[in-house]
Parts: structure tokens; sequence; C-alpha cells
């Protein structure tokens, strides 16, 4: 049984929802797993753990900017551990190529280059913004041509699938390793 900490760094919540659910799909597989906010749990990677999967949500181009700083602090921690990153992002939903782009940015930032990186769409959570952040987040969508403009209601672009097999890959992953 192996003990996976899973950090976090989320600004609408999506990110959360996914770390939660990495978290009780390693739990159904007999392992223990914490996920954690980095805003309150701070920056230091705790002992104790055998794995990590660092989830960052993408805004403005970049990854959290504590999510960074956590990853440099930890990096020789990441690197000697089985870890493993997953980035949340509109860009995920139909835009690869930018999705890439922001792990490639993330890894020269933080110099970490994690052997398994999840890809996963957020969300666009019209009902919980603010007016201003509402209008534009909708530009946004019209502008790259989603019809996912109706401010009223909240679009989930999270494949929750994908989300299980990247876990399930990860935990064979552990299986396999030598002890």
């Amino acid at each position: 049984m192996a003990n996976i900490y899973v950090p976090y760094g989320t600004v609408e919540g999506q990110t959360a929802q996914i770390a939660e659910y990495i978290a009780e799909l390693i739990r159904a597989h007999g392992h223990r797993a914490e996920a954690a906010d980095l805003q309150r749990s701070g920056d230091t990677l705790p002992g104790g753990y055998d794995a990590v999967i660092v989830a960052a949500s993408v805004h403005m181009g970049k990854h959290e900017g504590h999510v960074t700083d956590f990853v440099k602090k930890n990096r020789g921690e990441l690197e000697r551990l089985p870890s493993a990153l997953v980035s949340v992002s509109l860009a995920a939903h139909g835009d690869e190529e930018n999705a890439e782009g922001y792990v490639e940015k993330f890894e020269e930032e933080t110099g970490w280059r994690p052997a398994h990186v999840g890809l996963f769409a957020g969300a666009l959570l019209y009902t919980h913004y603010g007016f201003i952040k509402k209008h534009i987040m909708k530009k946004i969508a019209s502008d790259k041509g989603s019809p996912d403009t109706d401010t009223t209601r909240d679009y989930v672009y999270t494949e929750w699938d994908g989300v299980q097999r990247f876990t399930e890959d990860f935990l064979a992953g552990l299986a396999a390793r030598p002890r």
C-alpha cells in the first residue's frame, strides 16, 4: 500500500475537484492519499509519502505561483519519488498545443521534468464569476469560436474517464517499481 500526496493549486475550484477525485481513486485502489490545497498547507512536502501528484490550474498562461514555488522548493524530493503533474486549463479543451506549452513553461521555470503529465480541461464557471470576469471569459470563449457563451450556466470540460485512466496508469507504474 502506497501513501500518496496530492498537493494542488486552484483558483476557481475545478482543480481542487480533480485533485480530490484523484485522491478518491487512489483510496479506492487500496492506497492512502491526501489531497492538500497548497494555499493552506504551505510549500513544504511532508515526509512519509511514497509518491506525489502535483495538480495546478493555468490562468493567464501560467500555473499558480504558489504551486511553482512548491515545486522549486521540493524539486529534489519530486525527482526522487515517483511523481506526476496534472495541468488543468481551458486550452486542454481543444487546444492541446497551448496546453502542452504551459507545461513546457512550467518545467523550464521549475527545473522539474515529471515522468507523468496529465493535461485536463477545466471549466467555464460563469455563475461563479463576478460581472467583469464573466464578460471577459465570455469574450475569450467567443473569440476562440466556442458556442459556450451562455453566462447563466457553467460548462465543465473535464473528462473524468481520462483523469481515472491517468491515475490508474500512475498507480500501475508504482506497482511495477522495484521496492
